[in-house]
């Protein structure tokens, strides 16, 4: 069993309100949260409107599979989030 801890920054510039800000990350947890392999949360910034922490934790048999959906879930963060993903960090357990 392979476990990574996947953490995503966001930065929201011009997000004026934390509904703003939940509007705006688009439901990530929703949309990741039902995968049997994902654990999703957000971990950080939850005071701040123009920036947003999540992190995700992965689990999957080979260390091929957690690579892959890591990737994946940054990729669709990045095409689906109205915001730039300022910093990532994967932490292999």
């Amino acid at each position: 069993m392979h476990i990574t801890i996947l953490t995503l920054t966001f930065a929201l510039p011009g997000c004026r309100s934390l509904k703003e800000k939940r509007q705006r990350m688009g439901g990530l947890h929703e949309r990741f949260g039902r995968q049997p392999a994902v654990a999703v949360c957000e971990s950080g910034d939850h005071d701040r409107h123009d920036a947003s922490e999540w992190t995700f934790v992965v689990v999957g048999r080979t260390a091929r599979a957690v690579e892959a959906l890591c990737s994946e879930i940054e990729e669709k963060c990045q095409r689906t989030v109205d915001g730039r993903v300022m910093n990532v960090r994967r932490e292999p357990l």
